[in-house]
């Protein structure tokens, strides 16, 4: 096929080499009628001559021979070792003594899924979704954290400090082996399928009541910005099995769904969030104590779902799918 800007098509050079060929026209005419060099003229008319009409399409530019390409079997070792381990360009290559470019070739002329759009327990392409409309499916999760020991943990001050903080903390508790601890904080997120809306608060427990008191005010959460929950999607939790969760959803008409036992893929979406949460916010600065970091929750939480930009939403924040959020625009 011939590149969007080339003065001739197909009938065109069939048009130009009759011309030429049938009508006697010399070749500075007939390049100057349809507008194309005398060398371009030349060659459809020759090939015109020696091939007749049905040649005047593009030939391939591939060379009959490459004598430095790549050995069919070892294009097979490459195509065997990837299908079995699911290994990227660069482990093959060391492991079959190859330069990554030549084994990314490979895999791309024999267009191998990349990595990232399969799941790697069993292999199969990934099935990506996402509901039409807001509030048609509704993550949750809890995502448990250690609490910071006043003047900071040993992520920032290495252990033996860290370990001096949590002993000098009010508050702290005795494990069996006499370590000191201070505490986990329970981090319970609800995210909306559509717009990733989220809303999210910090907790002390997961108990069932405490997740169903959450559920509750997030539920009026998402009713305040014209979202009405349908759906709510959890994992096989302790608190998410009790008949209290399932009598509070009932009691609202929305639909109950867990995950399959060890399949947390399938709410993905809130555990992105929990990752996002982990990296963007709770272990995104030195913090020196867990009121310091608290403090910047709901600031973050704020940009999270009004400016921060979402790959899965073509660089918008979640507030761009809800118009009716308040406070989109500070």
């Amino acid at each position: 096929m011939s590149h969007r800007n080339a003065p001739l098509s197909e009938l065109g050079r069939l048009r130009l080499a009759r011309c030429v060929v049938e009508d006697g026209w010399p070749l500075r005419r007939a390049a100057e009628r349809f507008q194309v060099s005398a060398t371009t003229a030349k060659r459809w008319a020759d090939r015109y001559r020696t091939a007749g009409a049905g040649c005047m399409s593009d030939r391939s530019s591939r060379p009959h021979h490459s004598p430095n390409r790549t050995p069919t079997r070892t294009e097979r070792r490459i195509i065997k070792v990837r299908l079995l381990r699911r290994w990227g360009p660069a482990r093959i290559a060391y492991l079959l003594g190859l330069h990554p470019s030549t084994v990314h070739r490979v895999l791309a002329r024999y267009r191998m899924t990349r990595l990232r759009w399969l799941d790697r327990a069993t292999a199969t392409p990934v099935r990506r979704y996402e509901h039409a409309a807001p509030g048609d499916l509704v993550h949750v999760d809890i995502k448990k954290l250690g609490n910071i020991p006043d003047g900071g943990g040993h992520r920032v001050l290495g252990r033996r400090a860290g370990s001096r903080n949590r002993t000098r903390t009010p508050g702290k508790v005795l494990r069996r082996n006499g370590a000191s601890h201070v505490g986990n904080s329970y981090i319970h997120n609800a995210v909306d399928d559509h717009s990733r809306l989220a809303y999210s608060e910090i907790l002390p427990d997961e108990r069932k009541e405490t997740a169903v008191a959450f559920w509750q005010r997030a539920r009026k959460y998402f009713a305040a910005n014209g979202i009405t929950v349908e759906r709510v999607l959890t994992d096989n939790g302790s608190c998410y099995i009790s008949q209290l969760w399932r009598s509070e959803l009932a009691a609202g008409g929305i639909t109950h769904k867990r995950t399959r036992p060890y399949r947390p893929q399938t709410n993905g979406k809130v555990e992105r969030f929990n990752r996002t949460l982990l990296e963007e916010w709770a272990y995104a600065r030195p913090y020196r104590s867990e009121a310091e970091r608290r403090a910047t929750f709901a600031e973050w939480l704020h940009t999270y779902n009004h400016h921060r930009g979402h790959t899965a939403l073509g660089g918008h924040p979640p507030a761009s799918r809800v118009p009716n959020l308040s406070g989109q625009y500070n």
